[in-house]
């Protein structure tokens, strides 16, 4: 059996931004940003918790509050693909 790691592609469809009313590039390279920005600040977060339980909290959910929404809209369009057109 052969196992790889996939590049995730998220698909937001019902945007007013464009057209063809889906994005893939915004939410796929939020998704990531998001990502990466976790692996770093849930750490210190949760070391920050242990101290000031305000601060900690807020800093663990900086990346789904601030990092994907920003990455998300800043890209407005897709790439053109044949499966989305519906």
């Amino acid at each position: 059996m052969v196992a790889g790691i996939g590049v995730p592609i998220c698909v937001q469809c019902g945007t007013t931004s464009n057209p063809c009313r889906c994005k893939v590039v915004g939410p796929t390279l939020g998704f990531l940003a998001f990502a990466a920005a976790a692996i770093v600040e849930w750490p210190v977060g949760a070391f920050v918790y242990c101290f000031k339980h305000v601060k900690g909290r807020r800093i663990m959910a900086h990346p789904a509050a601030v990092v994907y929404p920003r990455v998300t809209n800043a890209i407005p369009y897709l790439i053109k693909t044949s499966f989305l057109r519906m």
